[in-house]
């Protein structure tokens, strides 16, 4: 009962501690506008967004994710160090809090180690370019609505070019040659077999990450995210991106299904969450990086450079989730009342509370889709590399393909995107029946395993009878093949 009250004392203090940032962040956008000029809050943004909420997130997912690994395996997780010096706190572990600063003092103050057969320039070039790129994605991204604050105009996004997604997808390329830089540049033979792998990785699921996406932007007949999320410059003006509904309820609440990304393009969510999730390079997409093969394409880095390479890893993590949620849940949204929320006097007077309310929804999206990761991370084992490729080249890539000439001429049918909604709720659909049945046991299976045939007890092809020596000069296990 105790550790049940832990997680909830925990998660209410997660959403409250976002809340917080995020009116925050609304209040101090609202005085660079009113003291500095017009447009200083997406400045204001670049902090809050970039170096507080993505920053201080994914430094929380170091601890985070041995936490989570250690619950699915059953282990008791980190929870050694402690912080001895500060009177009363000398015999608790803070959560594992304190591996957090362990960790950033191991880094800066370990060896930096260079080999000497290196390119030094390169070699240090390659975390830099491995982070900077996935540390500017989130600029495109909007962390909550566009609202009225005390007579000003407040953004929630650092920036928004017409090119939108385009940047996303240019900037996310870049950190290819960070890895492949890595790997040549320090003159090993086992980095650079891993840059190899992970440059050609990164450049095939691409092309599946760039399809994948035609299919929603095609619905909206846009490629800047403000626009597909559906904050146009008022964020209590409705009807626009997925903000609008597919089928709604007539009368003061709104209820219905809206036109998120899920329902009208969930192939194309599938396929980029797929691509996205192997450009990260994490399991079990982490054939670059194969402990038990290669080591990784960052074998010779040390301290902070090493560094570098591992916390943009989980900045990645959260950058993936916070454009999920943008492109496929509606961005800052809510699934149903949203419109009698905005029309309710109280937000329309004060703002930046409705902006907080929203931004605080942003966030828990990306919170959840971020668990996604980690559940998905401990949970499957490290592809084969073949088997990588083949999922890239002979599975995302054609179903990409189909994704955009039925979304292409669904919408051009019905410009509604009804249609797009029916078809996509029948994917949906579909792939819940496929993952249903495929847990189930067939009936031979359990008939096998009450000892009727040739089961576990008798003398025919089981785990004690004759298969477990038909060949005895095979050298692979048997039922290897």
């Amino acid at each position: 009962m105790s550790r049940i009250l832990n997680m909830l004392f925990a998660m209410a203090f997660i959403v409250f501690a976002v809340a917080g940032g995020v009116a925050s962040a609304y209040l101090v956008g609202y005085l660079a506008e009113e003291y500095l000029f017009e447009g200083a809050s997406r400045l204001t943004n670049i902090i809050f967004l970039i170096l507080v909420f993505v920053m201080i997130t994914a430094t929380l997912l170091t601890l985070a994710e041995r936490k989570w690994s250690a619950f699915m395996q059953d282990r008791v997780g980190p929870n050694r160090a402690r912080l001895s010096a500060i009177p009363g706190l000398g015999n608790r572990s803070l959560g594992g809090i304190p591996h957090i600063i362990t960790d950033v003092l191991k880094m800066l103050t370990k060896e930096d180690f260079v080999p000497g057969q290196a390119n030094r320039f390169l070699f240090n070039l390659g975390p830099i370019l491995a982070f900077a790129p996935v540390f500017a994605l989130f600029a495109v991204v909007p962390a909550g609505p566009t609202v009225n604050v005390f007579g000003k105009t407040v953004d929630m996004v650092v920036a928004t070019p017409d090119f939108g997604m385009l940047y996303l997808l240019a900037i996310a390329s870049l950190a290819v040659y960070g890895t492949s830089l890595a790997g040549w540049s320090s003159n090993n033979k086992f980095a650079l077999l891993g840059g190899v792998r992970a440059s050609a990785q990164m450049i095939s699921y691409e092309v599946a990450l760039g399809l994948s996406l035609v299919g929603l932007f095609l619905a909206f007949s846009s490629v800047q995210l403000p626009v597909l999320v559906g904050d146009v410059g008022n964020a209590l003006v409705s009807g626009t991106g997925q903000a609008k509904y597919l089928w709604r309820t007539d009368g003061g609440f709104d209820l219905g299904l809206p036109a998120w990304g899920i329902f009208i393009q969930p192939l194309g969510f599938i396929a980029f969450f797929v691509a996205s999730f192997a450009e990260t390079k994490r399991a079990p997409f982490d054939a670059p990086e194969g402990e038990s093969e290669i080591i990784g394409y960052f074998v010779e880095y040390s301290g902070m450079k090493f560094g570098m390479f591992m916390i943009s890893e989980f900045v990645e993590v959260v950058v993936l989730a916070g454009v999920t949620t943008s492109l496929f849940f509606g961005g800052h949204h809510l699934p149903f009342g949203g419109e009698w929320l905005a029309a309710q006097p109280f937000f329309q007077e004060h703002g930046w509370v409705y902006g907080t309310l929203l931004g605080t929804v942003f966030w828990i999206k990306v919170i959840l889709l971020i668990w996604v990761q980690l559940v998905i991370r401990w949970t499957f084992p490290r592809f084969r590399y073949d088997q990588i490729q083949n999922l890239g080249w002979k599975i995302l890539l054609p179903a990409g393909l189909a994704n955009v000439f039925i979304s292409g001429a669904l919408v051009l049918w019905d410009p509604s995107l009804r249609a797009l909604g029916v078809v996509g709720l029948l994917e949906i659909g579909f792939v819940v029946a496929l993952t249903m049945t495929a847990g189930t046991k067939p009936a031979h299976a359990h008939d096998a395993a009450h000892g009727h045939g040739h089961d576990a007890h008798g003398h025919g092809h089981d785990a004690h009878g004759l298969s477990a020596h038909a060949d005895p000069h095979s050298h692979s296990p048997a039922g290897a093949h």
